[in-house]
Parts: structure tokens; sequence; C-alpha cells
């Protein structure tokens, strides 16, 4: 006997062994078991789902010498010529191939005769949507009112296509798409019976590539067991499949975090060497991003069907939840633009290599005189940003107020035949204006300014209650640059809002603990120890590393102290409230500021100009 792929070998031949589809189903179970059957069914789904295998079944239940019902006996001559393909009265037809309305109209002709053998005529039209719409005409009246030895089964991909009036007319259910993990389930019980040796792994990478189609992962599952010679290996399965080894996935984001480029590249060449694809590789890339930002939010949400969960979790502490975002949003716009590139492994590697070039950059402990900031040892400014930038973007100088918006940079009228400087529309308004060299601009001659007859002030946007409580507090602060500060000393020092939130920015930590001191306070106890005060709603923060990089910190500064964890409400406003209030009160100031000036009441005034509050960013 001929060998029988895996796909026909184990397709489910009753209710009870169809895998996924349990809506599906129970809805037909019931219908069987209580005689309430309708006469046109319509399944939709992606391919290999089990849309005409649920067909199939269902025939088998109607004409099942046994009687109808939801459990076909699987033993009789109609069970089995159904399971063959060969029963005279389950009329199956391939829409895609007969889409005249003449091969509509000669299967119509058939429609009144009475079963041949069955107890009822089932016609399964399959990929009903390639119908032409003649066709669809011809059907409709015999689909509303078959007769009553008639069932229409019908199946398609893409329900979008079906005219209203032929989905008006059938009972429709969607079938869904599999997960890998119900793939891998069934397919460790097809290997098992087949007496196939596998690793578990191997089957994930099966399931991920099926994409959804239990019929694709059989034949892919087939298939690797031939290239692996009867075994299904992991290092087989990922040569036969194209993918990328997940270990050169965790070296390139390391060495991405680290900003070490000779690495990127290095990996990037091992890449190539394995003439792997580069498009699939930045997928892994962004899978593998995703399940860090998961791990850094809930790292029970890690799951370890890889393998691969402590180093997920590792990356997941050693990256912030900033930084890993930005990686994140960078290598989806890599996957857009990998089309547009010269070859895919120059699309790959100049995504890395902005991923480099925009990572933010950290501030030194030392502010430096005339307002610029200087990036950490270790951790190169990316390259055409200038002093006082975090990377990647265009800063203003400090002596620029405020960030003006496009609204109200409205162009002037110009002057024939004289050189006019234009403004400068869009964020870089204010940028413009406080670095332009005096020498080379013209001033405008802006009309007499008159005072506003209306102004429309816009609605102030609301600020949260924590950081409201806050703010008079961090406003009454004077903005003035802060000495050097020194990070030793008594912890008493340190147990109010700015205090410790100085303390938190001079303290060295970054990473996981940074993240966690930002929304935590600290206080000291009657017996000298300190307490760490975490809010309950914060508690994903407090990973043993976290809290293992501010203890070593502790023990660096406070020599002999103990720190002790406490959940509960801090006494005091965090860090982070402290920031978020800074942030409000330096809004709220640059929005009057601009409000109250006149060139942009004038702007108001004269063309009806509005200022978008949303467009005002202060710059620090």
């Amino acid at each position: 006997m001929s060998y029988q792929v895996l796909a026909r070998k184990y397709r489910p031949k009753s209710f009870r062994e169809l895998i996924g589809q349990e809506h599906v189903a129970r809805a037909l179970i019931n219908a069987l078991d209580q005689d309430r059957l309708h006469h046109a069914y319509l399944f939709t789904g992606t391919r290999g789902v089990g849309k005409t295998t649920i067909a199939r079944i269902l025939a088998k239940c109607l004409n099942c010498e046994t009687g109808v019902s939801s459990e076909p006996c699987g033993v009789c001559s109609t069970c089995r010529e159904i399971d063959e393909g060969r029963f005279v009265d389950l009329i199956e037809v391939d829409a895609a191939s007969r889409t005249k309305v003449e091969d509509t109209r000669e299967l119509l002709d058939n429609v009144q005769y009475a079963p041949t053998r069955g107890r009822y005529k089932v016609y399964l039209i399959d990929e009903v949507h390639m119908l032409s719409g003649h066709s669809f005409n011809a059907l409709l009246k015999t689909l509303e009112e078959p007769p009553p030895h008639v069932k229409f089964l019908l199946a398609t991909t893409d329900p979008q296509k079906l005219p209203v009036t032929i989905l008006s007319r059938c009972l429709q259910f969607s079938l869904k798409a599999m997960s890998p993990e119900r793939v891998v389930e069934h397919l460790s019980v097809v290997l098992q019976k087949e007496m196939v040796e596998f690793e578990e792994s191997a089957l994930w990478e099966l399931g991920r590539a099926a994409n959804g189609s239990m019929r694709d992962a059989l034949s892919l599952t087939d298939q690797a067991i031939a290239f692996g010679n009867g075994r299904l290996g992991t290092a087989d399965v990922r040569s036969m499949l194209g993918s990328i080894d997940r270990d050169l996935v965790f070296r390139v984001l390391d060495a991405v975090n680290s900003g070490d480029a000779a690495v990127v590249l290095e990996v990037c060449a091992q890449l190539a060497e394995q003439s792997v694809d580069f498009s699939g590789a930045l997928a892994e890339l962004v899978s593998t991003l995703h399940r860090i930002a998961l791990g850094q939010m809930l790292p029970a949400a890690v799951d370890n069907s890889l393998g691969d969960a402590d180093r997920v979790l590792a990356l997941a502490q050693a990256m912030t939840a900033e930084d890993t975002q930005l990686y994140y949003q960078i290598a989806l716009h890599g996957r857009r633009d990998m089309p547009w590139a010269a070859d895919a492994r120059s699309g790959f590697e100049m995504t890395l290599m902005r991923m480099l070039a925009f990572r933010p950059v950290p501030v030194s402990p030392e502010a430096v005189q005339g307002g610029a900031r200087t990036a950490m040892p270790g951790r190169p400014a990316a390259p055409g940003t200038r002093p006082g930038g975090s990377g990647g973007g265009v800063q203003a100088m400090q002596s620029a107020p405020v960030r003006a918006s496009a609204a109200v940079a409205m162009a002037q009228p110009q002057q024939q035949h004289q050189p006019v400087s234009r403004p400068v529309a869009g964020p870089a308004a204010a940028v413009a204006r406080a670095e332009a060299p005096a020498s080379n601009v013209i001033p405008l001659k802006p009309a007499p300014y008159q005072a506003p007859q209306q102004v429309t002030q816009q609605a102030p946007q609301p600020v949260p209650q924590e950081v409201a409580a806050v703010a008079p507090a961090v406003a009454a602060v004077p903005q003035a640059r802060e000495p050097a500060f020194s990070c030793s000393g008594n912890p008493q020092d340190y147990c109010t809002p700015e205090s410790w939130e100085q303390w938190v920015r001079h303290s060295g930590l970054a990473g996981g603990g940074l993240n966690l001191a930002r929304h935590a306070a600290m206080m000291v106890l009657a017996d000298g120890a300190c307490e760490f005060q975490l809010a309950a709603k914060h508690d994903i923060l407090a990973s043993g590393q976290s809290f293992g990089q501010i203890e070593e910190c502790f023990r660096r500064h406070f020599p002999g102290v103990q720190l002790r964890m406490a959940k509960k409400d801090p006494v005091y406003a965090t860090p982070m409230q402290v920031i978020a209030a800074r942030k409000q009160a330096r809004l709220q100031a640059a929005t009057a500021t601009l409000q109250a000036d006149p060139f942009v009441q004038t702007l108001m005034n004269d063309f009806q100009a509005e200022i978008l509050p949303d467009s005002i960013n202060p710059i620090d």
C-alpha cells in the first residue's frame, strides 16, 4: 500500500476528533441531536482549519445507515464511501473551476431528483466566493427553498466576496485559525502514534511556520521527517524552514543594548554565511522584543516554549522599557522599508545601525556649565546630536523659552525684490529664532499691534491627581542649576521628595534598578535601617535583580545601613511624580508665556489662528 500523507491519514472523521473548532462542533452536534437542521450552511476561515472536513463529517451524520445523529458509526458502507470520497449522494463542487452560470444551472437541474442511496443529497461547494455574479443569481432561489432531501454546504476562505443575499440564506460558522500551542499539542500526539522521535522546540518551529493552518503543519511535519531521516531535530527543522538561530537574536540585542557595533556587524556576517532570510530574521527580532516587553511588565507572561525564557527575562532586566519600545518601533519600520533597501542584508544592517544611532544617551551626574549635557562614560552620544540632546532628535538651546507649533508660525507677506528671511515652520521654529546669528537676520515688519477683541482660550489639559498634589511644592522650588550633588552621608537627609529624586538621579542606578527607585520612596526607621516603600500597583517592578542593584548602591553610598522592602504606599511623592509635576509646571509656564506674547496675540487676532495645546513642549 502506498504511503498516505499525515494530513490525510489523521483527518478527523467525527466531531470528537475535531481539533480547535469546538464552537462549531457544539452548534452542529446540538442541531443534529435535536433534529433542528438548516438547509444551507456556510463555513468560513483560512486554509487548512477544517472547513471541508466539517462538511464531510456533517454529510456522514446526515446519511449514516444507523440514523441521523451527531455520532456516525464510521463502519457502514455510507460512512466508508464518504471517507473515501466516492459517495454518490455527496456532490463536491470546486467553484474555482466551475465559475460559469452554465455550470451552476447544470448542477441545479439535478436538485429536484431524490438521492440515489443516502437519506439526503448533499452539495458541498468549495471556494464558493469564486462563482460569478450570474451564478450566484441562479443559485439564490434554490438555496432559499431547496427540496427537503437537499442540503447545501458552502465553504470559502473569503466571505467578504459573497453577496449579502447568499449570506442571508445560510447559517454561517467562522472557523478559527490554529494557535501554535494547539498545533504543537496535536503534532506531538500524531508523532507519538507514528513513533517518530522529536524535540519539542522543533514542533514549536513548525507550529509558528504553519501560520494557523493544521494542514500546513502536518505537511511541514511530513517534509521535516524526510529531511531529518525519520527524526525531528530543532537544527534540522530550522535549516529546512530557513529559520534564524535564536542565539544570534539574543547576541545582536545584547550588542545593540551595549552599543557594540562591531558585534552587531559580526552577527550580521554570521547570518549571511547561514543564508538566512533577513526579512525573517527581522521578524524574529520583533517577536523577541515583544517578549522582552512582556517580561518587563509581567515576567510570568513569558512562556518557556522555546527554552529561552531565562535569556528573555535577563534582557528584560538589562534594557529599560523605553529602550525596548524604541527598538521595537525601529524594527517595525525596518520591516516596512526592507523592500526599498538595496538588498535584504543592507536593510537588516541599517535597521540595527538605526537602533545604535538613536539609543537614548544617559545624562552624567555632573551638570555641565552652559546648559549642555554629557553622555555617561562607556555609552557614546548618538551621531548627529548636539550637546543637550537626548539622542536622535533636534533639540533647542537652553535659551529658547518654548517650542512653538506650526499653528502660530503663519507665513508673512513677502515684499517684492527684497530678500526677506522666511519664518521657520514646524517644531524647529523656536530653534531657528534662538540659534540664527543676528547679523544674518532681516527683521520682519508686522502690522502694528492691536489689542485682540476676542481671543479664544483653549481649555487646559486635565492633570493627574497625584501630579496635581505635588505640583505646588515642586513649582516653588527654584529651577536654577543645582550644584554638585553628593549621594553619601546621612540617609535622613534624603527623605524628602526633592532630595530623594536628586539622590536617585545621581546615584548611578540604571535599567531595572533605576526604574524601581523612581517609583518608590525611602524612609529611615527608628532602628537606623532604611525602608524602601513601593506601592502595590508597581509591585511588578520589584524583581530580585532590580532590588539587588539598589541594595548594592546603598552599600556603596551608606556603608552599614540595612535596606528593607515594604509593599505599601510611599509617605511622600516618588521621583516619577516629582518629574511629572516639574514637567507640568514648565508646561503651564510655557503656555502662559506663549499666550501672553504680543506677536502670537496678533496672529490670533488677524488670522484667526489657534494655539494647539498638545503642540507646546517646554525646553529643559
